[in-house]
């Protein structure tokens, strides 16, 4: 599954170890930031259910 996170860099940061915790990250792009003068910043993830990964096992 695909996701994209935007936000600040710390909302980023926090979603991102939120998200950690229940989904296997395969990826995690370096941040695009948005243009100025926004602050927001683009995160694209690569990440898979731990549930569905531990189904198919």
């Amino acid at each position: 599954m695909r996701l994209r996170l935007h936000g600040t860099p710390a909302e980023n940061r926090a979603m991102l170890a939120t998200l950690a915790d229940v989904l296997d990250i395969r990826t995690t792009s370096r941040p695009y930031p948005d243009r100025p003068p926004s602050t927001l910043e683009r995160i694209d993830l690569d990440a898979e259910s731990r549930q569905t990964r531990e189904e198919s096992e």
